[in-house]
């Protein structure tokens, strides 16, 4: 089992699906799934047909007064009030969000992970009369089901996506180190792990129950390939142990050193708080 988990390095490298800022750091966050884009850009499709309808019927029961120059007026700014500015003032407003956005629990934002601005909107919003309104939607749906983030068109030519906000709380897991591997754990070094791979083994052990035999076997063979070289010296277990045990490690020494770092600046409170030599206390 040793020479497995020492045969070959995973790379670290981020993958398609990282959101990477300016300082080429991974965010942790999910794109929203293609079913959940689909279903809210239907609630904001049907929403903003009955604002139309809407304002077109209170123009025909309030505006029988009105010449035909200023109602063919009208028929053209009501579409554009629907399919344009309402939905650029709605995400713009609510920093990305919208009514179907909202019930399915995402929002907007930049392929960076930032908010979105007035251009990004207005050009979600323009594309969007021709891929949902003009196309029913078509467009839309072909984009999304070719890109890996479910994109449609206006999101490609604004740069952004649409990210799942709405996560299930994480449950605490309680892990346990086995007892032949307490004095192993005394001795051993395991240095400081790739933020991606930390997190990728803390969610393997939180949902390895869950998987199938074959899956979990082999999920935690690679996991325990890519840790080996961080691990030092490598225990006489299977995969899965392995993982458990280093991510137990992991989380008491970082544990540790927290404690530590809050000891430490108790310490100095008092000397951060107290005023200069022979100011007075007013």
């Amino acid at each position: 089992m040793i020479s497995m988990m020492q045969a070959g390095l995973g790379s670290t490298a981020p993958a398609d699906d990282d959101v990477l800022t300016g300082e080429a750091v991974a965010l942790d966050v999910k794109p929203a799934s293609y079913i959940l884009r689909a279903a809210g850009t239907i609630i904001d499709f049907v929403l903003s047909l009955v604002v139309m309808l809407g304002c077109f019927l209170l123009v025909a029961y309030t505006g029988a007064g009105l010449d035909e120059a200023a109602s063919r007026i009208l028929l053209v700014l009501i579409p554009v009030f629907g399919m344009v500015v309402l939905p650029t003032t709605v995400e713009l407003a609510t920093r990305g969000r919208s009514v179907g956005k909202l019930a399915v629990g995402a929002r907007i934002v930049r392929d960076d992970g930032g908010a979105i601005g007035f251009r990004h909107a207005l050009i979600r919003a323009l594309v969007g009369v021709i891929e949902i309104y003009f196309t029913l939607g078509a467009v839309a749906a072909l984009t999304g089901l070719l890109n890996h983030r479910s994109k449609r068109l206006g999101d490609l030519l604004a740069g952004t996506y649409s990210q799942l906000v709405r996560v299930p709380a994480p449950q605490p897991l309680a892990l346990y180190l086995p007892p032949h591997l307490i004095g192993w754990a005394q001795t051993a070094d395991v240095a400081r792990l790739p933020d991606r791979l930390s997190r990728r083994i803390a969610q393997f052990v939180r949902q390895a129950p869950g998987l199938t035999p074959a899956a979990r076997a082999g999920l935690s063979t690679e996991l325990a390939r890519e840790a080996a070289p961080y691990v030092s010296p490598l225990p006489p277990v299977d995969a899965e142990t392995f993982l458990v045990a280093v991510a137990i490690l992991r989380r008491e020494r970082d544990a540790r050193g927290l404690a530590l770092e809050r000891r430490r600046l108790e310490r100095l409170d008092p000397v951060l708080d107290a005023l200069p030599h022979g100011f007075p206390d007013r």
